[in-house]
Protein backbone atom coordinates (compact mmCIF):
# COMPACT_ATOMS: atom_id res chain seq x y z
CA UNK A 1 0.00 0.00 0.00
CA UNK A 2 1.36 3.40 -0.99
CA UNK A 3 0.79 7.14 -0.76
CA UNK A 4 -0.63 7.05 -4.28
CA UNK A 5 -3.27 4.55 -3.12
CA UNK A 6 -4.42 7.03 -0.45
CA UNK A 7 -4.67 9.89 -2.94
CA UNK A 8 -6.49 7.77 -5.51
CA UNK A 9 -8.98 6.39 -2.97
CA UNK A 10 -9.89 9.82 -1.63
CA UNK A 11 -10.14 11.34 -5.12
CA UNK A 12 -12.55 8.56 -6.13
CA UNK A 13 -14.49 9.04 -2.89
CA UNK A 14 -14.91 12.77 -3.48
CA UNK A 15 -16.00 12.18 -7.08
CA UNK A 16 -18.67 9.75 -5.90
CA UNK A 17 -19.92 11.87 -3.01
CA UNK A 18 -20.07 14.97 -5.17
CA UNK A 19 -22.99 13.27 -6.92
CA UNK A 20 -24.89 13.72 -3.66
CA UNK A 21 -23.66 17.21 -2.84
CA UNK A 22 -27.24 18.51 -2.88
CA UNK A 23 -28.52 15.63 -0.76
CA UNK A 24 -29.39 15.54 2.92
CA UNK A 25 -26.09 15.49 4.78
CA UNK A 26 -27.95 15.25 8.10
CA UNK A 27 -29.28 11.81 7.11
CA UNK A 28 -27.74 8.77 8.83
CA UNK A 29 -24.72 7.36 7.00
CA UNK A 30 -25.93 3.87 6.19
CA UNK A 31 -26.38 1.89 9.39
CA UNK A 32 -24.19 4.21 11.45
CA UNK A 33 -25.51 6.44 14.20
CA UNK A 34 -23.55 9.33 12.67
CA UNK A 35 -24.87 11.66 9.99
CA UNK A 36 -23.34 11.73 6.53
CA UNK A 37 -21.59 15.00 7.43
CA UNK A 38 -20.18 13.65 10.70
CA UNK A 39 -18.98 10.50 8.98
CA UNK A 40 -17.10 12.48 6.33
CA UNK A 41 -15.56 14.58 9.10
CA UNK A 42 -14.60 11.40 10.93
CA UNK A 43 -12.85 10.17 7.78
CA UNK A 44 -10.89 13.42 7.50
CA UNK A 45 -10.02 13.10 11.18
CA UNK A 46 -8.73 9.56 10.67
CA UNK A 47 -6.50 10.63 7.78
CA UNK A 48 -5.15 13.50 9.87
CA UNK A 49 -4.36 11.32 12.87
CA UNK A 50 -2.68 8.61 10.82
CA UNK A 51 -0.43 11.27 9.30
CA UNK A 52 0.27 12.98 12.62
CA UNK A 53 1.23 9.75 14.36
CA UNK A 54 3.75 8.91 11.66
CA UNK A 55 5.45 12.17 12.58
CA UNK A 56 5.36 11.65 16.34
CA UNK A 57 7.01 8.27 16.82
CA UNK A 58 7.83 7.70 20.46
CA UNK A 59 4.99 9.76 21.93
CA UNK A 60 3.31 7.60 24.60
CA UNK A 61 -0.25 7.11 23.40
CA UNK A 62 -2.50 9.11 21.14
CA UNK A 63 -1.56 12.71 20.45
CA UNK A 64 -3.43 15.10 22.76
CA UNK A 65 -5.23 17.16 20.14
CA UNK A 66 -8.46 18.68 21.39
CA UNK A 67 -11.60 17.24 19.83
CA UNK A 68 -15.29 17.92 20.21
CA UNK A 69 -18.57 16.41 19.00
CA UNK A 70 -20.65 18.34 16.52
CA UNK A 71 -23.84 17.28 18.32
CA UNK A 72 -24.37 16.10 21.91
CA UNK A 73 -23.40 12.45 22.09
CA UNK A 74 -21.85 12.33 18.63
CA UNK A 75 -18.32 11.38 17.65
CA UNK A 76 -15.68 13.89 18.79
CA UNK A 77 -13.36 14.96 15.97
CA UNK A 78 -10.38 17.28 15.81
CA UNK A 79 -10.91 17.96 12.11
CA UNK A 80 -14.30 19.54 11.49
CA UNK A 81 -15.55 21.40 8.44
CA UNK A 82 -17.51 24.65 8.68
CA UNK A 83 -21.04 23.81 7.42
CA UNK A 84 -21.22 27.29 5.90
CA UNK A 85 -18.66 26.15 3.31
CA UNK A 86 -21.02 23.39 2.20
CA UNK A 87 -20.05 19.99 0.83
CA UNK A 88 -17.35 21.47 -1.39
CA UNK A 89 -15.55 22.70 1.71
CA UNK A 90 -15.88 19.24 3.21
CA UNK A 91 -14.46 17.67 0.04
CA UNK A 92 -11.53 20.10 0.05
CA UNK A 93 -10.77 19.11 3.63
CA UNK A 94 -10.81 15.42 2.74
CA UNK A 95 -8.43 16.02 -0.16
CA UNK A 96 -6.13 18.05 2.09
CA UNK A 97 -5.99 15.35 4.77
CA UNK A 98 -5.31 12.73 2.10
CA UNK A 99 -2.43 14.83 0.80
CA UNK A 100 -1.08 15.17 4.35
CA UNK A 101 -1.19 11.42 4.96
CA UNK A 102 0.32 10.68 1.55
CA UNK A 103 3.18 13.09 2.23
CA UNK A 104 3.93 11.49 5.60
CA UNK A 105 3.80 8.00 4.12
CA UNK A 106 6.32 9.07 1.47
CA UNK A 107 8.83 10.69 3.83
CA UNK A 108 8.62 8.27 6.76
CA UNK A 109 11.28 5.53 6.89
CA UNK A 110 9.89 1.97 6.93
CA UNK A 111 11.19 1.58 10.48
CA UNK A 112 8.77 4.22 11.82
CA UNK A 113 5.98 2.89 14.03
CA UNK A 114 2.90 5.06 14.60
CA UNK A 115 0.59 4.65 17.58
CA UNK A 116 -2.66 2.79 16.94
CA UNK A 117 -5.08 0.68 18.96
CA UNK A 118 -4.60 -2.22 16.53
CA UNK A 119 -0.84 -2.23 16.92
CA UNK A 120 2.04 0.05 15.87
CA UNK A 121 1.66 1.03 12.22
CA UNK A 122 4.50 1.36 9.75
CA UNK A 123 4.02 3.77 6.80
CA UNK A 124 2.53 1.03 4.62
CA UNK A 125 0.00 0.14 7.31
CA UNK A 126 -0.87 3.82 7.73
CA UNK A 127 -1.57 4.04 4.00
CA UNK A 128 -3.66 0.86 4.14
CA UNK A 129 -5.64 2.19 7.12
CA UNK A 130 -6.31 5.42 5.26
CA UNK A 131 -7.59 3.53 2.23
CA UNK A 132 -9.73 1.19 4.33
CA UNK A 133 -11.34 4.08 6.21
CA UNK A 134 -11.92 5.92 2.95
CA UNK A 135 -13.59 3.17 0.96
CA UNK A 136 -15.71 1.84 3.84
CA UNK A 137 -16.90 5.20 5.16
CA UNK A 138 -17.60 6.37 1.62
CA UNK A 139 -19.86 3.33 1.38
CA UNK A 140 -21.66 4.52 4.53
CA UNK A 141 -22.07 8.10 3.32
CA UNK A 142 -23.04 7.06 -0.20
CA UNK A 143 -25.84 4.93 1.21
CA UNK A 144 -27.10 7.88 3.24
CA UNK A 145 -27.02 10.20 0.23
CA UNK A 146 -28.40 7.63 -2.20
CA UNK A 147 -25.43 7.65 -4.60
CA UNK A 148 -23.46 4.77 -6.07
CA UNK A 149 -19.99 3.82 -4.88
CA UNK A 150 -17.70 0.99 -5.91
CA UNK A 151 -13.97 1.33 -5.24
CA UNK A 152 -11.13 -0.33 -7.11
CA UNK A 153 -11.39 -4.02 -6.19
CA UNK A 154 -7.67 -4.57 -6.70
CA UNK A 155 -6.97 -1.94 -4.04
CA UNK A 156 -9.49 -3.61 -1.72
CA UNK A 157 -7.64 -6.90 -2.19
CA UNK A 158 -4.35 -5.27 -1.22
CA UNK A 159 -5.93 -3.65 1.86
CA UNK A 160 -7.16 -7.06 2.99
CA UNK A 161 -3.78 -8.64 2.34
CA UNK A 162 -2.04 -5.96 4.42
CA UNK A 163 -4.48 -5.52 7.32
CA UNK A 164 -6.80 -8.56 7.38
CA UNK A 165 -4.99 -11.49 5.78
CA UNK A 166 -7.05 -13.99 7.76
CA UNK A 167 -10.32 -13.02 6.02
CA UNK A 168 -11.66 -15.81 3.81
CA UNK A 169 -11.65 -14.61 0.23
CA UNK A 170 -14.30 -14.88 -2.47
CA UNK A 171 -14.07 -13.63 -6.02
CA UNK A 172 -15.09 -10.10 -4.98
CA UNK A 173 -12.54 -8.27 -2.83
CA UNK A 174 -14.92 -5.32 -2.30
CA UNK A 175 -17.60 -7.59 -0.85
CA UNK A 176 -14.94 -9.31 1.24
CA UNK A 177 -13.80 -5.98 2.68
CA UNK A 178 -17.37 -4.87 3.44
CA UNK A 179 -17.97 -8.17 5.23
CA UNK A 180 -14.66 -7.89 7.09
CA UNK A 181 -15.66 -4.43 8.33
CA UNK A 182 -19.10 -5.50 9.51
CA UNK A 183 -21.13 -3.86 6.75
CA UNK A 184 -22.74 -6.82 5.01
CA UNK A 185 -23.41 -10.55 5.31
CA UNK A 186 -22.11 -13.02 2.76
CA UNK A 187 -23.51 -16.44 1.85
CA UNK A 188 -22.85 -18.72 4.78
CA UNK A 189 -21.28 -15.90 6.76
CA UNK A 190 -23.48 -13.66 8.92
CA UNK A 191 -22.68 -10.02 9.30
CA UNK A 192 -19.84 -9.36 11.73
CA UNK A 193 -20.66 -7.51 14.93
CA UNK A 194 -17.07 -7.16 16.12
CA UNK A 195 -14.07 -6.68 13.88
CA UNK A 196 -10.60 -5.20 13.79
CA UNK A 197 -7.48 -5.25 11.67
CA UNK A 198 -3.85 -6.09 12.44
CA UNK A 199 -1.04 -3.62 11.68
CA UNK A 200 1.72 -6.23 11.99
CA UNK A 201 4.17 -5.79 9.08
CA UNK A 202 3.76 -8.56 6.51
CA UNK A 203 7.24 -8.43 5.02
CA UNK A 204 9.69 -10.51 7.02
CA UNK A 205 12.38 -7.82 7.14
CA UNK A 206 9.91 -5.26 8.55
CA UNK A 207 8.35 -7.70 11.00
CA UNK A 208 11.76 -8.24 12.59
CA UNK A 209 12.05 -4.53 13.30
CA UNK A 210 8.49 -4.09 14.56
CA UNK A 211 8.00 -3.79 18.32
CA UNK A 212 5.30 -5.85 19.95
CA UNK A 213 1.90 -4.06 20.30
Amino acid sequence: MTADDVLAAVAASVAALRQGADGDWTAPAGDLAWTCWETAEHLADDLFYYAAHLGSEGYPGYLPFESAPRYPGSEPNTIRSDPAAGPEGLFAGLAAMAALLAAMVRVSPPTVRAEHTYGPADPEAAAAMGVLETVVHTYDVARGLGVSWTPDRAVCARVLKRLMPEVERTGDAWADLLWACGRIALPGRPRREDWRWDNTPRRAEDAVRAPRP
